[in-house]
């Protein structure tokens, strides 16, 4: 009666219709979409610390660009938020419950076992990140070793001669590319690499801080970190040590958040486009629901050196 089927009545489709107006009631679309095969719900994997979530101001970005696209495609998003090593007590649970149409993981990790069970179902996926073996696997992702290149490169050519790298997680394809290319750079200038100027970080502010209070006595001219939480974060422990920004240490970051143009000195840094990758890597997941490929979709986004007054 609520789909309009011609073998009901009229005089009981308008008392139906009465009764639904009178309790304002609404189809339950996720068990028609279950019924017809097709939920149009889309699973948003991140496996990382729920903190970093809600502190690291890139993934509010990604998820609101993923948003954007599923509400011009009518389609929804189910979250799960899971630290990795709890993941893998969710991976049926993701792939095999029925609610959703395809996965998107939000991070890639470069030993993420949800990865291995997505590619072993019938399940679409997508993730933001290159997979570093799986040429198979559809992605989304960005410049980050050249990113990386460029904002290193811009420090030495500046004349600073000490340039140290706060680093991503090292288990993260972002965090290797980015310090793959202050490696490159460091080399392509003609500068040697100093174990005491390199600190791997977590992307946080927290990280950020922990890991310049650390390269502060190898007394560096400038510091590369992979992601603009730990630069404003390097920056704010600089100044506590009664340090200048950019006059006695420079720093280039990356992402480019809103924050970053408006931090004191602004922040010179490396600009990716945040929340057109969640609109790519979600428009792409639809038509491959949609319109099933067998090709595998990699896709490289640009980045740009943002030069500001931080160095």
């Amino acid at each position: 009666m609520v789909n309009s089927d011609p073998n009901v009545g009229e005089r009981t489709r308008k008392r139906v219709q009465e009764v639904i107006q009178a309790l304002s009631f609404q189809p339950n679309m996720a068990a028609r979409g279950l019924a017809a095969g097709k939920t149009r719900v889309l699973g948003l994997v991140i496996p990382v610390g729920i903190s970093s979530i809600f502190s690291d101001p890139y993934f509010p970005l990604v998820i609101q660009g993923v948003s954007s696209a599923c509400n011009l495609r009518g389609y929804s998003i189910m979250l799960w938020l899971a630290e990795p090593q709890f993941e893998r007590k969710t991976i049926s649970q993701i792939i095999y419950n029925g609610l959703i149409d395809g996965v998107i993981v939000l991070s890639m990790l470069t030993d993420d076992p949800l990865i291995d069970r997505l590619s072993e179902s019938n399940l679409p996926f997508m993730t933001i990140g290159r997979h570093p073996t799986n040429q198979k696997i559809n992605y989304v992702d960005v410049e980050n070793r050249s990113g990386a290149y460029q904002g290193v490169s811009y420090a030495i050519e500046t004349g600073h001669r000490r340039v140290a790298c706060i680093g991503g997680p090292r288990n993260t394809i972002s965090g290797q590319d980015r310090y793959q290319g202050y490696l490159e750079a460091l080399r392509d200038h003609g500068r040697p690499v100093l174990p005491e100027l390199i600190v791997e970080g977590d992307y946080s502010d927290a990280g950020g801080y922990q890991a310049m209070t650390r390269l502060l006595p190898s007394k560096p001219d400038a510091v590369f970190a992979a992601s603009d939480a730990m630069a404003l974060a390097a920056m704010r422990a600089i100044q506590e040590a009664g340090l200048r920004v950019p006059e006695d240490i420079a720093i280039i970051g990356f992402d480019d958040i809103p924050s970053a143009a408006i931090s004191k000195p602004p922040l010179t840094t490396v600009r990716q486009p945040i929340v057109q990758t969640g609109k790519i890597v979600a428009e792409t997941l639809i038509d491959r629901i949609e319109h099933p490929d067998p090709e595998p979709h990699r896709i490289l986004l640009p980045v740009e050196l943002v030069i500001r007054a931080s160095c």
